[in-house]
């Protein structure tokens, strides 16, 4: 752990300035180049250079800006030879700087240089480099011992702190980079799960009754090719057209629970009941609201379930009753079994298999079985 700790370099994201604020960014880039300017001002005033030693005093510049620049885009790379290398042009010209009487600029160039060694290279480089630098500076300034080593701290600390600030930030670019993923892959999910619940939806309202529309069309057609009376052709017909009248009733109902523009539950009970001769239903608990998945699923076995009872035990009483709970809502379908001489259960019912899966999708459970001698349905569902 220690080692990747001196070898590691600073991130890309802190290297490369991300997240810093314009006016910050444009403040420190206004002070850089006003300090320069000055520096070069002053030095040039006060300088003897003419000639040849003016031209070279430009290339020197010229160096210095080609160096700081590269030394900035093979860090950014995690380069460290190249970095190096750079670093050591840099070196060199405060060392010729200083010895052709360009003292100030030199001093500069070595402060430079230990600042930017701690602050963009690994600890196991920027160590040595930045001692080297402020080494020079301190062999050639004769201020004082205990200034001298308080000057060189603080530059060396100042180059460290900027080093903290810049893994900070860049730290915080890569936690925002991750959230942003992070919301983009949930709304993607929920994107998803949005269209995992409509074809839910449209498979559970359409798929029944298309079908159911089809068997009986189907068998009209066979009475017709084979001559069957028109009563029986009419009957099937009818059947054909009230499946389709169901299937648009629930459609439309689908649309609105999509919507999120669906009637209160023991309103759509009542009047689910109301159409089904013998039922009644019983609303017990606390009342609270239910979320569009839950109702909906609370609907949807509800009805598969009298249309069971209607398919399988014509005449049956059946009694429905809801219980809201502290932490799940439960709804039993209860019928009293097929009178005498009429038809008796032949299993779970159409669909209930459906919306057992659609229970199970809600954290719930769904029960279906004998009961005595009728049969019960049994839907519990987290709220």
């Amino acid at each position: 752990m220690t080692e990747n700790v001196w070898r590691r370099w600073p991130s890309r994201e802190a290297l490369s300035g991300a997240g810093v604020h314009r006016a910050r960014y444009a403040l420190t880039l206004a002070s850089r180049v006003l300090a320069v300017g000055i520096l070069l001002v002053a030095t040039f005033k006060d300088s003897d250079l003419h000639g040849w030693g003016v031209a070279a005093a430009v290339l020197g510049v010229l160096a210095c800006g080609f160096g700081v620049w590269g030394f900035t885009r093979t860090t950014l790379d995690h380069r460290l030879l190249p970095s190096l290398g750079l670093l050591a042009l840099l070196f060199a010209v405060a060392v010729v700087a200083h010895g052709v009487g360009l003292g100030t600029p030199a001093l500069v160039l070595w402060c430079v240089c230990g600042v930017i060694a701690m602050e963009r290279l690994p600890l196991l480089a920027a160590l040595p480099a930045t001692c080297a630098a402020l080494g020079a500076y301190a062999a050639v300034h004769h201020d004082g011992l205990l200034p001298t080593v308080a000057t060189t701290g603080g530059i060396a600390l100042a180059g460290y702190v900027l080093r903290l600030d810049a893994e900070a930030r860049g730290t915080t670019q890569r936690l925002l980079t991750q959230e942003r993923a992070a919301r983009a892959a949930e709304a993607e999910s929920a994107a998803l799960a949005e269209r995992a619940r409509i074809a839910r939806e449209i498979h559970d309202v359409l798929a029944h009754s298309l079908s159911a529309q089809l068997v009986h069309l189907e068998a009209a057609r066979l009475l017709i090719e084979g001559g069957g009376e028109k009563d029986q052709v009419l009957d099937r017909v009818v059947a054909a057209r009230r499946m389709a009248r169901e299937g648009l009733a629930e459609t439309r109902q689908a649309l609105s629970a999509l919507r999120g523009e669906l009637s209160p539950l023991e309103e759509f009970l009542s009047e689910l009941v109301a159409e089904s001769d013998g039922a009644d239903v019983t609303v017990t608990g606390e009342r609270q609201p239910l979320s569009a998945e839950v109702s909906q699923a609370v609907r949807r076995v509800a009805q598969e379930a009298l249309t069971n009872v209607r398919k399988h035990a014509p005449g049956a009483k059946v009694r429905i009753r809801m219980e809201y709970g502290r932490h799940e809502v439960t709804l039993h379908v209860r019928d009293s079994g097929a009178p005498p001489g009429e038809f008796t259960h032949t299993g779970a019912g159409y669909g209930l298999l459906g919306m057992r899966e659609r229970a199970e999708l809600l954290g719930g459970s769904l029960e279906a079985g004998p009961y005595e001698e009728g049969f019960v349905v049994t839907l519990k569902v987290p709220v």
